[in-house]
């Protein structure tokens, strides 16, 4: 604005600003590169896991150590988990601070790792990092809707952090076979301590979350919700095969489980055959190379981000629910075929499968949340149902590790639990729809406490902009603008 005498003021200059701004990351691109450090520490940890003690051992001898460190571990994950999550909700950055921690004590435990790979001590150490990489994921799931504006870019941020694991996992497997070949499981231990601090370092550029706010009955009845209620049982069901598969796998690659009695008499008169013909015999080893285990991991390490990547396609043309059901019965039909093909081939097709349908129904059950409950508070209710869905996980492994059965009645197994799931899914569906409590009926009273809710928000929005206009030099809208000084006359304080 010039005066009469074509003066133009100073004004702040405003390049700097925006010069900054310009090469500022956005709060996802942040979360993205603190996940991307902290899931291939994670691929580095089970690498040099392979090649140490943890798969050495004696197997009836792993079968009773592995019960009880998942025991002492994740008891108390369980008792404490459901706790830590309300008392990090009245702490500003409390989840950020559970990030960067998680990332700074695997970094640490990593090192101490590199030193136990031949003792038994490297059990407890192995199921902590398990328990540390729990939490990280239950912090992870309540800080990814404060990085996106909308219930659409929320979906796409969490397929893209899914894509990230795979790609990511897969990429350090070339770093970390390097350091396999050059220093043994302890140097790859030493590269996954460096990528967790570089996880934590990360981390301290995120932005702290603000203090959440005491839920509210709106938030309650909208998260009772017969259709969220089901949704989140069969998601449920979901991650605990997915924990089930896990030790199931493990045990069976490495031969725990005796033969049954009619695959041990078809051996058996496979091999007289044989021999009466003139064939050479053939021996089956009692435990399949670590390099099995290998194709299992990356078939797993595939299915998630194929999932993430066609899942967001699909809600384009069929409902959540429809996702969510199909890929529970994708596990009937595969688990089925696995149970007939065996081997490494029925393992290798159960993990993709598994890791693919627990992919494709988290973003669904996200969906869901989003849809049925639009005032409950995102994070607070995602990292409530991810710490549920990581206790389940706990159980399903657990089971494998009790009760020894062979790979192929594990693959049946899963067959059945997916088949009841998906039925009890549809059944329950079609009763709470018939009946209209798929969503929860907003009464009078209930419509006056969310538009009350709804203008306490507003005013919260209002005054955060404020503060932060105040901050950078702005205006504030409402207010006028103070006047500037007139010209001093001597041309110092002005330009034409």
């Amino acid at each position: 604005m010039t005066d009469q005498t074509g003066w133009r003021p100073l004004e702040k200059p405003r390049a700097r600003r925006e010069a900054r701004g310009s090469f500022t990351l956005s709060p996802f691109a942040r979360l993205a590169r603190t996940h991307a450090c902290l899931v291939s520490g994670d691929t580095l940890v089970a690498l040099a896991l392979a090649g140490s003690l943890f798969f050495s051992i004696d197997p009836s001898a792993a079968r009773w150590r592995v019960g009880l460190y998942l025991l002492l571990t994740m008891a108390p994950f369980a008792v404490v988990a459901p706790l830590i999550g309300p008392a990090l909700d009245r702490v500003a950055g409390g989840r950020r601070m559970m990030v960067i921690g998680s990332g700074a004590l695997r970094c640490v435990l990593a090192l101490v790792m590199a030193r136990h790979l031949d003792s038994l001590l490297l059990f407890p150490e192995a199921f902590t990092m398990l328990v540390l990489g729990k939490g990280y994921h239950v912090a992870k799931s309540s800080l990814v809707p404060g990085t996106v504006r909308t219930d659409e870019e929320l979906v796409e941020a969490n397929s893209k952090l899914s894509l990230l694991s795979g790609i990511s996992g897969a990429v350090i497997v070339v770093p970390g076979g390097l350091a396999m070949l050059l220093g043994g499981a302890p140097a790859v231990c030493v590269l996954a301590a460096i990528v967790f601090g570089a996880g934590a370092v990360m981390g301290l550029r995120m932005k702290a979350e603000a203090v959440s706010t005491e839920p509210t009955e709106v938030e309650r009845s909208e998260l009772r919700g017969g259709g969220i209620r089901l949704a989140a049982s069969a998601m449920g069901l979901l991650r605990g095969i997915v924990g089930f598969l896990t030790f199931l796998i493990a045990f069976t690659l490495r031969g725990t489980v005796e033969q049954p009695y009619v695959e041990e008499f078809g051996s058996q008169v496979g091999a007289a055959t044989r021999e009466a013909i003139g064939m050479a015999s053939t021996t089956v080893s009692t435990g399949a190379p670590t390099w099995h285990f290998g194709v299992a991991a990356a078939m797993a390490g595939i299915g998630g981000p194929v999932g993430a990547l066609v899942t967001p396609r699909l809600r384009r043309t069929v409902k959540e629910e429809q996702i969510l059901v199909g890929s529970i019965l994708l596990l009937v039909a595969v688990g089925v075929a696995a149970a007939i093909l065996g081997g490494l081939v029925g393992a290798a097709l159960i993990a993709l499968t598994v890791s693919f349908s627990a992919g494709a129904g988290k973003l669904a059950f996200d969906s869901i949340v989003q849809r049925d409950a639009p005032d409950a508070d995102r994070g607070r209710s995602f990292a409530r149902f991810e710490t549920r869905f990581q206790l389940i996980w706990v159980v399903g492994a657990a089971l494998p590790v009790v009760v020894a059965m062979p790979g192929r009645i594990g693959y049946l197994l899963i067959a059945g639990t997916a088949a009841f799931a998906a039925v009890s899914y549809v059944l329950g569906y079609r009763f709470l729809e018939a009946h209209g409590r798929l969503r929860p009926r907003r009464t009078p009273d209930v419509t006056g406490k969310l538009k009350e809710e709804a203008s306490r928000r507003a005013r919260r929005v209002r005054r955060s902009a404020t503060r932060r206009l105040r901050r950078e030099g702005g205006i504030v809208p409402g207010t006028v603008p103070e006047e500037q000084p007139p010209p001093s006359g001597d041309g110092s304080d002005v330009v034409r």
